[in-house]
């Protein structure tokens, strides 16, 4: 094992709190700063996949995260008009991996402080300064204090502080895309699967979670742009209006707009994902497009296999260095298979729409298949 006295993971959300978890369970002195606070969860609902159930289940996590979500067993694709294309049975692609989670992130989140609990936190902190030597990692924080840790860990998401101070300058690029994300209290036309209903370069994404509840996602290829919330309801309605009664039906829902989240798409790829003894994991190294839907999964594989190496090698050097080796070409994947869903909704529908009703399922084996191992 690395010799490890302290860890300092920066970042409190999926990626930071399943760090902790990992680091605790193999017996690392583990502290976590988050910059917000109160616990972040940013976002509306999520899809916990089965590579990121089976982490959590390893990690004691799972059981409260199905129970507070809902088992999604399949994922189809519609057309505008919600008339189905294809659909995937998610048991038979995934096998028995785990089961396929839809949750409110809020609800993922509470599950995952609770577990990360024992680990010593400190929320209204973040990081001011950042500097190392071969021996130990020195920062400084913003109510002024400062500490040596034998490790930095930055699981502080697309805009990482700790990527600018130790590792690299890039900022993220925009993916020319904006995201609308809501919960509704209801489950259109007794939804029980995911369903992607696709339009012209956009789509509305409905993925039930838990207490009868939905998430809704409104995805379109466009420059970015800022959306008041004063209206927002009402434009979106008329975005996607055509969409099918589900659709329909999931907006109609919806009562004001502050329960609408909207951003733009960015993604970022970091070359270099650890410097000296500093080392990022989940969206600070590699946040992309999330039209994989494995944004969340990936950090938490990124987490537990960390804290898998820095048990195992004899040098924190070593570890980081085997961390990169086995977490590249699988996260590689995930962005190269993103960019390539993000290309297909920019065909003509009638072709894209064809070519899934052809060959839809293999699709889905062909993106998915490569995540079944475990990490």
């Amino acid at each position: 094992m690395a010799r490890i006295e302290r860890i300092l993971i920066v970042g409190g959300g999926i990626a930071g709190l399943t760090a902790a978890t990992a680091f605790h369970r193999k017996g690392f002195t583990t502290e976590v700063v988050e910059r917000d606070k109160t616990w972040p969860a940013v976002g509306a609902g999520i899809a916990v996949q089965p590579n990121g159930m089976r982490i959590l289940n390893v990690l004691g996590t799972g059981a409260a995260v199905e129970q507070a979500g809902t088992v999604i067993r399949g994922w189809g694709f519609c057309d505008q008009h919600g008339e189905l294309l294809c659909e995937t049975d998610l048991q038979v692609l995934w096998g028995h991996v785990a089961p396929f989670i839809g949750i409110e992130r809020s609800k993922l989140h509470q599950a995952l402080v609770a577990r990360a609990a024992v680990v010593p936190h400190r929320l209204g902190i973040s990081l001011t300064s950042l500097s190392q030597d071969s021996h130990c990692v020195s920062v400084g924080f913003s109510d002024g204090s400062t500490g040596e840790y034998d490790l930095v860990v930055g699981a502080d998401g697309i805009s990482s502080t700790v990527r600018t101070l130790a590792i690299s300058n890039a900022s993220p690029a925009d993916l020319g895309a904006m995201n609308w994300r809501s919960i509704a209290p209801i489950r259109p036309l007794g939804l029980s699967a995911l369903r992607f209903v696709l339009g012209d370069e956009c789509f509305f994404g409905l993925c039930p979670v838990g207490e009868g509840r939905t998430y809704g996602f409104g995805y379109v290829m466009q420059p970015r742009f800022h959306d008041p919330v004063e209206g927002r309801l009402e434009r979106l309605r008329d975005r996607f209006a055509g969409f099918g009664r589900i659709v329909e039906d999931y907006l109609a829902s919806l009562e004001h707009d502050h329960q609408i989240i909207c951003s733009a798409m960015e993604w970022i790829d970091v070359g270099e994902w650890y410097s000296g003894r500093t080392v990022l994991i989940g969206d600070a190294a590699h946040a992309s497009s999330p039209l994989m839907g494995q944004g969340g999964c990936m950090a938490m594989e990124d987490a537990y296999v960390l804290a898998e190496e820095l048990r195992s090698a004899d040098t924190v050097q070593d570890a980081l260095k085997n961390y990169v080796l086995r977490r590249k070409s699988r996260v590689g994947w995930v962005q190269q298979q993103s960019i390539a869903t993000g290309e297909a909704l920019r065909m003509p529908p009638a072709m894209r729409n064809a070519g899934l009703r052809e060959r839809g399922e293999q699709m889905m084996k062909f993106r998915f298949g490569r995540l079944t191992p475990p990490p």
